[in-house]
C-alpha cells in the first residue's frame, strides 16, 4: 500500500497519512490539505511511526492524524 503524507494548510503542527493522493477522507475542518510526500510499499514511515497502525487507520478510518511539536 502507498501512503500519502499530507499538512494542514490551516495548522501547522497537524499532519495525516492517507490512501489517496488527493486526501478526498480528511478531515475538511482540518483542510486545506497540502500533499508533502509519498511512502511506497517498503518505505518506513517517519518518526519511527509503526506502519502497520497507520494502514489499519486508512483501512478503518480513511487516514491517520498526527502533530508535531510547536517551535520555540
Amino acid at each position: 500500500m502507498r501512503i500519502f503524507m499530507f499538512v494542514s494548510q490551516s495548522r501547522d503542527e497537524l499532519h495525516a497519512f492517507a490512501g489517496d493522493e488527493s486526501g478526498s477522507k480528511l478531515p475538511e475542518k482540518y483542510g486545506p490539505w497540502g500533499l508533502t510526500g509519498t511512502l511506497q510499499s517498503r518505505q518506513s514511515p517517519p518518526h519511527n511511526f509503526s506502519r502497520r497502525v497507520i494502514e489499519q487507520a486508512i483501512s478503518s478510518e480513511g487516514f491517520q492524524l498526527w502533530r508535531t511539536k510547536p517551535k520555540g
